[in-house]
């Protein structure tokens, strides 16, 4: 075979690599509708956590959950919008001045939401699923995230942000110190 040809067969096949990556690579998540579904989320998910932590049964602790999500894809289709999120819940309480870590979940999800005017935030949840604990989690991520999305261990969400307005909402300053129920 000459080397014309290998040339010619090599080229083709770069260009149906470059071709099918870029027809699998997501295509970055929309800012605008994430802004507008990501409250909504969030509202959700610390709803749901309320009751599950151990702050919770110990009432002098003022426990709250606080709860933030990343967007891995996020894609809307017949007024369904399918969010796949990498989500951290953590609960807070507070005692002597120091910001009390109770509990905490870090969790991938798919979160389905449907718009509704009557609703706050102008969307409601219509169905949440969670990667299962343990064995099965790799496989549950496999199915639910495309191959770009797929959450992985660099993507946890970092509790920074949620200590911080735990701090401002029970009144600390932003040094207040971080400890173990």
């Amino acid at each position: 075979m000459s080397v014309r040809r290998w040339l010619t067969g090599l080229g083709a096949t770069a260009v149906l690599v470059a071709t099918g990556a870029w027809a699998v690579w997501p295509v970055g998540v929309d800012e605008h509708l994430w802004s507008e579904v990501r409250p909504v989320i969030e509202a959700r998910l610390v709803a749901d956590s309320k009751g599950s932590g151990y702050g919770e049964t110990e009432p002098a602790l003022r426990a709250r959950w606080f709860c933030r999500a990343q967007a891995r894809d996020l894609d809307e289709r017949d007024g369904v919008v399918r969010a796949g999120v990498t989500t951290l819940c953590m609960e807070y309480g507070v005692r002597a001045g120091a910001l009390m870590e109770c509990s905490g979940a870090d969790v991938p999800q798919v979160v389905r939401l449907q718009r509704d005017a009557g609703a706050h935030g102008g969307y409601r949840v219509v169905s949440r699923e969670k990667a299962p604990d343990g064995e099965g989690n790799a496989t549950w991520v496999e199915g639910h995230f495309s191959f770009f999305a797929d959450p992985g261990p660099e993507d946890t969400a970092a509790s920074t942000g949620l200590e911080a307005a735990a701090r401002d909402h029970f009144g600390l300053p932003a040094g207040a110190p971080v400890k173990n129920c």
